[in-house]
C-alpha cells in the first residue's frame, strides 16, 4: 500500500497511533546502525533508506532516475513490512538475519526480501539493527554491482517464503562455473595436442603411382 505523502514526517502523520508507534521503533534502529552515506526520504510510497544519487550517480538500475534502495519501512494494510535489498542479493547476510531473528523467539514470517510483523511485539528489533549495521555503504554498493554482473541464471537464491530453507551461496555458483571453465580447456588442449592425419595431396599421389609403375618395370620376370 503506496502513500502519496512526499515527506517521512507527513507520512508519519497519517497513520493511526499504535502503527506510527511502531514504525518510529523500527526507524529508530534503522538510523542507529545505518552507515554514513545512506539517505532517509520517501520512496515508492515507503519510508526509504537509500544511495543518493550524489553518491551513486547511476542510480537503480529498474528506474535509474531512482537512487540505489538500500532498505524500507511500510505500514501496509494487515502488517507492518520491512524490506531488505542487502538480504535479497546476500544470501549469506540472510541466513545470520534468520538465525538472529529465530534466535530472539519471534515467530518470523518472510518473504523474498522483506519481514512482517502486525505488532512491534512481534519484531525482532536487535535482528533488524544488525543486519543494517553488517552492511556499511560501500560494502552494499560492491555487492549490488557485483549482482548485476552476474547472469541471473548463475545468481544465488533468495530466501524462500518459507524462511531458514537452504540457499545457494555465489561461491558455490562461482566454483562450479570454474570446473566448467577447467573441463573445457583441457577438452579443447588435448584436441590441439592430437595428431590429425592429412589427405594426400593429387600431386603426392602421382608421385606415388609413378614410383609404383618405375618399380614394377625393373622387377626381372
Amino acid at each position: 500500500m503506496q502513500s502519496a505523502a512526499k515527506t517521512v514526517e507527513e507520512y508519519l502523520a497519517s497513520l493511526p497511533e499504535d502503527r506510527r508507534a511502531a514504525i518510529e521503533a523500527v526507524r529508530k534502529v534503522i538510523k542507529k546502525n545505518l552507515d554514513k552515506g545512506f539517505v532517509e526520504g520517501m520512496q515508492y510510497g515507503m519510508i526509504g533508506y537509500f544511495v543518493p544519487h550524489s553518491k551513486y550517480p547511476g542510480g537503480y538500475h529498474c528506474d535509474p532516475k531512482q537512487p540505489l534502495p538500500f532498505a524500507h519501512v511500510a505500514s501496509q494494510k494487515n502488517n507492518i513490512s520491512v524490506y531488505f535489498l542487502g538480504l535479497y542479493m546476500d544470501p549469506q547476510a540472510l541466513e545470520r538475519f534468520v538465525a538472529d531473528w529465530k534466535a530472539s523467539g519471534k515467530k518470523l514470517d518472510m518473504g523474498k526480501s522483506c519481514v512482517r510483523f502486525k505488532r512491534i511485539e512481534d519484531a525482532s528489533l536487535e535482528a533488524i539493527g544488525a543486519a543494517i549495521k553488517a552492511m556499511p555503504l560501500k560494502a552494499f554498493i560492491a555487492q549490488y554491482e557485483a549482482m548485476r554482473a552476474t547472469p541471473s541464471s548463475e545468481r544465488p537464491a533468495s530466501s524462500a517464503t518459507k524462511a531458514g530453507q537452504g540457499t545457494t551461496t555465489r561461491a558455490t555458483t562461482q566454483k562450479a562455473a570454474s570446473k566448467t571453465v577447467k573441463k573445457t580447456a583441457t577438452k579443447k588442449a588435448a584436441t590441439s595436442k592430437a595428431p590429425t592425419k592429412k589427405a594426400p595431396t593429387k600431386k603426392a599421389a602421382a608421385t606415388k603411382a609413378a614410383a609404383k609403375k618405375t618399380s614394377a618395370k625393373k622387377t626381372p620376370k
